[in-house]
């Protein structure tokens, strides 16, 4: 089975800086995608970034400039690096994964259980 654990999060002051970690084991072949979305209270699952295998990143227009998105292979981990932190960034937030555990097998979505981040002053 495939893990995703997520850590890093915790209650910031508007401004601050924090990093999230996201780090996937188990029966992996290939990872094509990892995501970070995030969830507010009583708000709908957004995007926020991705990255893919190649290294290319996407981030949803209100983190652009403020936070960057990263990936060891090596360690199978991905890093969300969040500067300026705003209070409107509260939510939990979760790894995503689109792989392949074995070769020639299809690709499958795994989630991790997600971290709270808090902004507030």
């Amino acid at each position: 089975q495939v893990q995703l654990v997520e850590s890093g999060g915790g209650l910031v002051q508007p401004g601050d800086s924090l990093k999230l970690s996201c780090a996937a084991s188990g029966s992996i072949f290939y990872i094509a995608t990892m995501n970070w979305y995030r969830q507010a209270p009583g708000k709908q699952r957004e995007l926020v970034a991705g990255i893919t295998s190649g290294g290319s990143t996407n981030y949803v227009d209100s983190v652009k400039g403020r936070f960057t998105m990263s990936r060891d292979n090596a360690k199978r981990t991905v890093y969300l690096q969040m500067n300026s932190l705003k209070p409107e960034d509260t939510a939990v937030y979760y790894c995503y994964s689109l792989l392949r555990q074995y070769r020639g097998d299809r690709y499958s979505d795994f989630w991790g259980q997600g971290t709270q981040v808090t902004v507030s002053s």
